[in-house]
């Protein structure tokens, strides 16, 4: 199963380099399932992996003129914040066991992957579904896109999941972004909230694999390359209908998982 976990590392990084997200979505199922890592811990390499991986894209994008600072800051610094208010703060205080139920118990951990699982499809349905963003000649909402930050900051904070599939639909509709740009900005974005929610798990002591934990990051690394370079032949809005698709059963799967076959 662990070797398995490795070839599908690579498909992180490779959604991350077509369409600029998906890849967190599938980071904690491959983490949790495949390499058997407790979901609770799974979320910070989640930060780590999904967060180094970003970084690579990010440079790329950079260079290709694809990256817009300002709105990548009004969205960060926000989301930055309730990162570390959900980590270092209301996290850590959250009970093992939540209730109890007759004989069956609710853990911390089944709600990280309900939750976890849930988003997975809400998410798939957006992707699914085609949608018109609005006209990039308004202009953008910076306000509106803080806030947005802010909210998705509370996700990647509880899920250790980098956002993109939320923060995409964000920098189109609210940043008024053309796809590429939407893409590239939010690469960046992923990097600043995930690497500000993996050092803050560091400070506070939470146990790290450093071996497993560079070798899926370099497996992510390798699909990035690979979904750079087809980014350049391929136009990932295509491809979004497929991979929901895809995250759509995996949501199910893990749902399936969670509550009739623990």
């Amino acid at each position: 199963m662990e070797y398995l976990g490795y070839i599908a590392s690579i498909i992180i990084g490779l959604s991350l380099g077509l369409i600029g997200g998906g890849g967190s979505i599938l980071t904690i199922p491959i983490l949790v399932y495949l390499f058997k890592i407790d979901p609770e811990i799974a979320t910070s390499y989640s930060l780590f992996i999904v967060g180094v991986t970003a970084l690579f894209g990010c440079v790329s994008h950079y260079k290709m003129g694809n990256l817009k600072i300002k709105s990548a800051l009004y969205f960060a610094i926000p989301s930055v914040i309730s990162i570390l208010i959900i980590r270092e703060v209301i996290f850590p205080k959250i009970a093992t066991t939540l209730f109890s139920i007759a004989s069956y118990q609710v853990s911390k951990n089944a709600l990280i992957m309900s939750v976890f699982s849930v988003l997975m499809i809400a998410s798939a349905i957006t992707m699914i579904r085609k949608s018109k963003p609005s006209s990039s000649a308004n202009k953008t909402n910076y306000k509106q896109l803080s806030a947005i930050g802010f909210l998705i900051g509370i996700v990647t904070g509880f899920l250790g999941a980098g956002g993109g599939f939320l923060i995409i639909p964000a920098l189109l509709f609210f940043a008024k972004l053309p796809m590429k740009q939407a893409v590239g900005t939010s690469l960046l974005i992923i990097f600043i909230n995930s690497s500000i929610g993996f050092g803050g798990d560091l400070y506070i002591g939470t146990p790290i694999n450093y071996k497993i934990l560079f070798l899926i990051s370099g497996m992510a690394f390798i699909g990035m390359l690979i979904g750079l370079q087809l980014s350049k032949k391929i136009d990932g809005a295509q491809l979004k209908p497929i991979f929901g698709w895809f995250v759509l059963f995996m949501g199910i799967y893990i749902i399936t998982k969670e509550f009739f076959f623990k």
